[in-house]
């Protein structure tokens, strides 16, 4: 859509030119960005986009990040990356700009242009390699005080979806490489959304899929049976196995194996994942309870070499010097499973954990599914696809720690700098309001994120309708209001269709049949009853429904949820499920002062 409106053109994958309507658009997120991010005392400065690879390595991120870090090396030899994001470059800026508690605490900002080297960049704006971002970071002396300002983000990006019009959902979420211990992701529910969460509107438990956690109940399978050995010729999968021998895909086991990447010095090693054959393996939490760095899908060869078999494979008798073997929470606490027996066409049953087989970890790797309890009252979860809009995380002392940014105190005892980090990309948040707002036609952009607010479509080519249409054009933007102007020399089905297309929330067409009818025809980009306005009117009365847009953005804008209204326990990120609601301009409070 965003294409057919001439708003972007693609120059290779993952890479767009942003043309004159875009660029407007952008400019007007950025705003909403900057005022919001101004109003919570925030500090807007520029880092650069090329960073020494010296900083990325004392961070341990050169290391750890693979392919997606774009890195080169300059005419003397030495190493660069691309910016990603800007944590080494503002823990840097701390060794050298803050020595006193005196200094703290600080929020600065900024917008500035990325690159990752996405493998597969998809989705149009949604995931490309290179983009702005809005990132901003905040550096306090203690737990509490990043508390507070992560607090003041969470509220913030929920200001920030309603006033670009899209109702967002705080979920809880992976920290990634960005490292700390608790994130949040504020996602925009859509099909087209490549990430997958759980919801409860119920309860308003809300997590990233990769996260998730559900309760968990055994089922009663009765006293432990003996463990036997049974024919089961052909029988491989879990459904087959569960129909042969007359049980539930619940009362089964399955096995799914990864190969570990332990890091530069370890060799790669087999992990065998045991989940109950009727759920999925959490792939995200199988690579965090074994500390791997990646994990990949295991090959037939690799898990023949640890003594199992595909397709019967077991934990029974696998060679633990060769292989990490995990077992969920669920399967250590169920009794008489049906699992196999490591040897072709054969499963045992009656297989009890602690007495037929271990697990060097135990730990709940099961993946979240639809209709799971969720973990607050045990309502059933939805499974929802979503877009991150953007993302926080509390850092902490990850990068303070590693690269020696530090306070001194009032006694002048010396500590690291408690850190947070908060990012929103701007072109996917236009993106998203495409997304959100068009149809079959074209787009209906918010008042907040449109180009221009109205449209002015001239059907006269000449004479009275041309001199009118002229005169009413240097009216409003003598009275300031944001107006596109369509002159061509182009029929009126061409003129209607683009401005339907192109997405100004306004409309008012001169022609000679609306000039003897009085006047213009003037209404909603969506609405189909257009009203006659005189000339002599126009600019008040396009005024007036411009200010009407803005205050409907407004009208839900206290409904909003916050941190103190609707999160209880951080680890949980129990949030409202919100109403569409949508928030319009507003001036920012001004900056606040740090330190």
């Amino acid at each position: 859509m965003l294409v057919r409106a001439g708003y972007i053109r693609q120059l290779a994958a993952g890479l767009y030119s942003y043309l004159p309507l875009a660029h407007r658009s952008l400019r007007k997120i950025e705003q909403i960005l900057r005022e919001e991010m101004d109003a919570i005392g925030g500090q807007e400065m520029c880092m650069p986009v090329v960073h020494p690879a010296e900083l990325w390595q004392s961070s341990g991120r050169w290391y750890e990040i693979g392919d997606e870090m774009g890195r080169l090396t300059d005419r003397r030899g030495r190493d660069l990356v691309l910016a990603m994001t800007h944590e080494e470059v503002v823990t840097n800026l701390c060794k050298t700009e803050i020595k006193s508690y005196r200094q703290l605490p600080q929020m600065v900002y900024h917008m500035q242009t990325k690159f990752r080297d996405e493998l597969r960049a998809r989705g149009g704006l949604i995931r490309v390699r290179e983009f702005v971002m809005k990132d901003s970071y905040t550096l306090d002396v203690d737990l509490a005080g990043l508390q507070k300002q992560y607090q003041a983000h969470y509220d913030a990006y929920y200001r920030i979806g309603a006033r670009v019009g899209l109702s967002l959902v705080a979920v809880q979420s992976d920290p990634g490489m960005m490292g700390g211990k608790i994130a949040h992701e504020f996602m925009y529910v859509t099909p087209i959304g490549e990430d997958s969460l759980a919801i409860c509107e119920e309860t308003g438990y809300a997590s990233n899929l990769d996260v998730a956690t559900f309760r968990k109940k055994p089922d009663d399978n009765g006293a432990p049976q003996p463990l036997t050995r049974v024919h089961t010729p052909g029988q491989s999968t879990i459904a087959m196995v569960a129909a042969y021998c007359g049980v539930s895909t619940r009362q089964t086991a399955k096995m799914v194996f990864y190969m570990g990447d332990f890091g530069p010095e370890p060799p790669p090693k087999l992990i065998a994942a045991v989940v109950r054959g009727d759920l999925e393996v959490n792939e995200l939490q199988v690579r965090y309870k074994v500390g791997a760095q990646a994990i990949r899908v295991a090959e037939a060869d690799e898990i023949e070499a640890a003594g199992c078999v595909p397709g019967y494979a077991s934990p029974r008798n696998i060679d633990h010097d060769r292989a990490i073997v995990i077992v969920d929470d669920l399967v250590a606490t169920s009794s008489n499973l049906v699992m196999g027996a490591n040897e072709r066409d054969y499963h045992f049953t009656g297989a009890n954990y602690g007495r037929d087989f271990e697990a060097d970890i135990v730990a709940p790797i099961a993946l979240a599914y639809d209709g799971a309890p969720d973990p607050i009252a045990g309502r059933p979860l939805k499974i929802v696809r979503g877009v991150e809009l953007g993302n926080i995380f509390q850092l902490g002392t990850r990068y303070s720690d590693s690269m020696g940014a530090a306070y001194t105190d009032e006694k002048g005892t010396e500590h690291p700098i408690v850190m947070g980090s908060y990012g929103i990309g701007v072109g996917r948040t236009l993106a998203c309001v495409a997304e959100e707002y068009s149809d079959d036609y074209g787009m209906d952009l918010p008042i907040s994120v449109a180009p221009y607010h109205v449209i002015l479509i001239s059907l006269g080519r000449t004479g009275k309708v041309r001199e009118k249409a002229e005169a009413l054009y240097d009216a409003l933007c003598k009275a300031g209001v944001e107006v596109l102007y369509d002159d061509r020399d182009a029929s009126p089905g061409v003129k209607f269709a683009d401005a339907d297309l192109r997405g100004m929330p306004l409309r008012c067409t001169i022609s000679a049949r609306s000039l003897k009818r009085g006047g213009i025809e003037f209404g909603r980009r969506r609405s189909k009853q257009l009203e006659i306005v005189t000339l002599d009117q126009a600019v008040t009365r396009i005024q007036a429904a411009i200010q009407t847009c803005f205050d409907e953005l407004a009208q839900h804008l206290d409904d909003l949820p916050t941190w103190a209204t609707h999160v209880q326990d951080p680890a949980e990120a129990a949030v409202s499920w919100p109403e569409k609601v949508q928030r319009p301009h507003r001036e920012s409070a001004g900056l606040a002062e740090c330190g």
